[in-house]
């Protein structure tokens, strides 16, 4: 049996009054000639919109304010039919919509025929409205995650503490918990990056940010928690990770885990085909600790650390108030330095090192060693115990170390000037880590001879034993020093890395016996004896040796009958301005005379 054709018709209008979408059919110059319900519904604001005279009749006239370009868009399609635009969205004006109403409609426009067009009218608040905030969410979480780890960065790790910060502390009948935060910092990254290069430092980071995930294992893992563990691993900057432990019962638990992440991440790492290995240093804020916000967290998290990498270095500390004050301290103390060095308020004293002849004779021009001060304008003179350490760790020390090279250097020539054969034959300064691993610092010690008229032979330049030791590219540096003529001491000897076996492969001239060997040289039979090995070694090699820190008469006895060549110490002389330094040239000048 045939359907009826008048049942067919019927159930096609059914579904085009009923549609869930607004349909339009019309001619080519927007002609409406059927529109259902819905189309009326969603284009009415548009109808009633004022300058609007044809209503409903023309569907491009009604789209015009919102959808201009749809008239040349029909005019362009050339085919017989097909699809002439899909889903163009198109935002009503503020004032043609009401709250709840629909605030964009999706339009798409078909070709029926050559007569014929058919128009789909759909609301698209909605769909916006996802699509909007999908990307705020995706931006949010580009924000706060780090690009070459792909961890959470500072921002996040802020809004995870601010959260924590917030929330009211549990009641009498709930158990106490409280989070920690892990503040860690890579010990030898900047020498790793610049031996190796960027391109390597950044696969380090990334190595280093996998083992800190993997560490973090769950709460259950010999933890205690109460409530249930969050655990935030991020990178919050350079070489600096954060990791954020929430539910912890006690302190041990959360250094447990610092334990835990300072064995991972000390194991050797596998760089570009070099095996690499960078230590770490972790300080720890067990909660708020008093902190107010998030910053204040970090920051005594931050300060926890400085203190352990200021300790050694692969170790973690706990955060105390005190650290805080010393903190502050010493940012007081960079603040005023930088403005020392501005302001010309660093000095120097020479302390007289002396030859201490076989005959029993005292050599007082043999050489002096230059030591800074500092002129503060409130508190007097500074000792460098003050402020040295801290013009390390704030990178002031290559500045510092280049002006007293260069004072040492002018004042040395103006002795020679004054005094003749009466004035010191050799200046020693001491050189700092961030002095010889300065680009182009070598260019600036050769500038400073030029400027100065300086003779490299009577320049010693004095590093430490662990320094001299422990780099491949500071002994490179040190030998490029040699190459201009310049005498080489290694400082504090017997206190570093190195054994009297090993001083054959650096390339210094003079040693240095450390002031706790001669402290007890009258004393001590095994100080003696140390002391006696050091002069023997050196001295077949060709090297000299200078006994620091005499402070009394039988000290330089037991030292000059070590065949010692030099002394140094307040026994002779504390250190002296330059004026003074020539005085007591003068007095020990004429006593010979």
């Amino acid at each position: 049996m045939m359907p009826d054709p008048s049942d067919a018709y019927e159930a096609l209008v059914q579904f085009l009054y009923r549609a869930p979408i607004g349909l339009a059919q019309m001619n080519f110059e927007g002609t409406v000639d059927m529109l259902n319900p819905m189309a009326s519904n969603l284009l009415m604001p548009l109808a009633r919109a004022p300058g609007n005279q044809c209503g409903l009749d023309n569907l491009f006239a009604v789209l015009a304010p919102i959808a201009p370009q749809l008239p040349q868009l029909a005019r362009d399609f050339a085919g017989p039919s097909g699809v002439i635009c899909e889903g163009l969205r198109a935002v009503l004006p503020p004032a043609m919509t009401a709250p709840g109403a629909p605030q964009v409609l999706a339009i798409s426009l078909m070709k029926l025929d050559t007569h014929r067009l058919m128009a789909v009218v759909a609301d698209a608040t909605l769909e916006v409205q996802r699509e909007q905030e999908t990307l705020s969410r995706r931006l949010r979480n580009a924000a706060r995650t780090d690009l070459l780890t792909r961890m959470p960065n500072r921002e996040a790790v802020r809004e995870e503490l601010e959260r924590m910060i917030a929330r009211p502390a549990p009641g009498a009948e709930q158990p106490a918990s409280s989070f920690a935060v892990l503040f860690m910092n890579c010990d030898r990254f900047r020498r790793i990056n610049d031996t190796l290069g960027q391109a390597a430092g950044d696969a380090l980071l990334v190595q280093v940010g996998e083992r800190i995930r993997g560490a973090l294992r769950p709460p259950s893992d010999r933890i205690e928690t109460r409530g249930g563990t969050g655990q935030l691993a991020a990178r919050v900057g350079g070489d600096e990770f954060v990791v954020v432990l929430d539910g912890l019962r006690s302190r041990e638990d959360a250094e447990r885990v610092a334990g835990r992440l300072l064995d991972t991440l000390a194991l050797p790492y596998r760089v570009q085909g070099h095996e690499v290995v960078c230590g770490t240093s972790l300080g720890l804020a067990w909660g708020a600790g008093g902190a107010l916000d998030a910053d204040e967290v970090l920051r005594d998290a931050s300060i926890a650390m400085a203190e352990a990498k200021r300790a050694g270095g692969a170790r973690h500390l706990v955060f105390e108030s005190t650290m805080r004050e010393r903190a502050a301290q010493r940012a007081g103390i960079e603040a005023e330095l930088r403005q020392a060095i501005a302001e010309e308020q660093l000095f120097v004293v020479y302390q007289p090192v002396v030859g201490l002849l076989p005959d029993g004779g005292t050599d007082h021009s043999a050489g002096v060693e230059a030591l800074v001060r500092w002129r503060h304008p409130q508190r007097g003179v500074v000792p460098p115990i003050e402020f040295i350490t801290v013009a390390e760790e704030c990178g002031l020390i290559g500045a510092v170390g280049d002006f007293v090279l260069e004072r040492s250097c002018r004042d040395f020539m103006d002795w020679q000037a004054r005094l003749g054969e009466a004035a010191p034959r050799l200046i020693a300064v001491n050189l700092s880590r961030a002095q010889l691993g300065q680009p182009g610092w070598i260019d600036s010690v050769r500038r400073i001879l030029d400027l100065t008229g300086m003779p490299p032979s009577q320049l010693q330049l004095e590093v430490t034993e662990s320094l001299a030791a422990q780099d491949q590219g500071i002994q490179q540096r040190l030998h490029e020093l040699k190459a201009l003529g310049i005498q080489l001491a290694l400082d504090d000897f017997g206190t570093g890395y190195s054994s009297l076996s090993s001083l054959h492969l650096l390339p210094v001239d003079t040693v240095k016996i450390d002031r706790s060997f001669v402290s007890q040289a009258d004393t001590s039979h095994h100080h003696r004896v140390l002391i006696e090995a050091t002069v023997k070694v050196a001295q077949s090699l060709g090297m000299k040796t200078v006994a620091e820190g005499i402070e009394t008469q039988s000290q330089a006895d037991v030292v000059r009958a070590q065949c010692c060549a030099k002394g140094q110490g307040y026994f002779f002389s504390r250190p002296l301005p330059a004026g003074d330094l020539l005085a007591w040239l003068a007095s020990h000048q004429e006593a010979l005379a």
